[in-house]
């Protein structure tokens, strides 16, 4: 009696029962499992052809389909690649048939492109990774515009910064070689789709020719002006010396004007002769 008043007994007692009971509700819920588990089996067991059949079929449709897309994907990328790969030949071609150089530089300032004209303008075997202040550090502006006097980094750096082109940009440029050229210079920005800035290209054209050429017209024009004076100054002379000497009696004096407009007529004869040789060098150079 004094075994089932202990309290350590009785726990055992009550784990005991509770342990019978939950293995006879285990026991019942899991031959109720089993029989639903029959019954829905049941069916797929009369028609085995339509269970198995039927998602087959579809997975093979789903395998075919799949294998159409993506040969229709790899036909498109690769016509894209070609595409791609057209667009940069012709590019690329169209560059080195260029007589202007063109430069392309990234969003970070450096030249990623440059076509044969470029660096043969600016004297540079390859100019890639190269800054636009590395480029034109021996540059100077000869047309500045109504803003005066810029650097040449300051006149690009609207476009430099995707705001604006630059236009007529004129510079007296002397390259590692030594070799002076006068440069016009055109700066455009290059934008994405999004308007992000992609870069900046810098197109330039040889203007040293027409620089000479002008040069050579303005000192001609200013010898031609010293010229017309000098012969306005000579035919008056002898206009006075010829007045003088027809009213003139004395023979010393005759003889003296005569020889005053001989000698005007002879620098007459020696000024037109110098500027037809002049003219004529500068014809048979052009």
């Amino acid at each position: 009696m004094k075994l089932f008043l202990n309290p350590m007994v009785l726990r055992l007692a009550m784990l005991l029962l509770v342990a019978i009971a939950a293995f006879v509700i285990g026991a019942i819920a899991i031959r109720r499992l089993r029989k639903n588990l029959v019954a829905e089996t049941q069916p797929f067991n009369q028609s085995p052809l339509a269970a198995e059949g039927l998602p087959i079929h579809s997975y093979h449709a789903v395998i075919q389909q799949l294998k159409q897309q993506k040969h229709e994907l790899t036909a498109l990328q690769l016509a894209a690649r070609r595409k791609a790969k057209a667009s940069d030949t012709l590019s690329a071609t169209v560059l080195a048939n260029l007589s202007c150089g063109v430069l392309f530089f990234n969003a970070t300032g450096l030249v990623r492109q440059a076509n044969s004209a470029a660096r043969q303008l600016l004297g540079f075997a390859s100019p890639v990774g190269m800054r636009a202040s590395e480029l034109f550090r021996n540059a100077t502006m000869l047309e500045t515009g109504a803003d005066g006097a810029l650097t040449v980094d300051e006149a690009v750096a609207p476009a430099v910064r995707g705001e604006s082109v630059v236009r007529g940009l004129v510079l007296d440029y002397v390259g590692p070689d030594g070799i002076r050229r006068v440069l016009d210079l055109t700066v455009s920005p290059v934008l994405a789709e999004d308007a992000s800035l992609m870069g900046t290209t810098f197109v330039l054209t040889d203007r040293t020719e027409i620089s000479r050429i002008r040069h050579d017209q303005e000192m001609h024009q200013e010898v031609s002006a010293e010229m017309a004076l000098d012969l306005r100054n000579s035919l008056t002379s002898i206009a006075g010396y010829a007045q003088q000497l027809v009213h003139s009696r004395d023979t010393g004096l005759t003889r003296q004007l005569a020889d005053d407009i001989a000698s005007e007529a002879a620098q007459l004869d020696r000024t037109i002769g110098s500027f037809l040789a002049g003219a004529k060098a500068a014809t048979t150079s052009s």
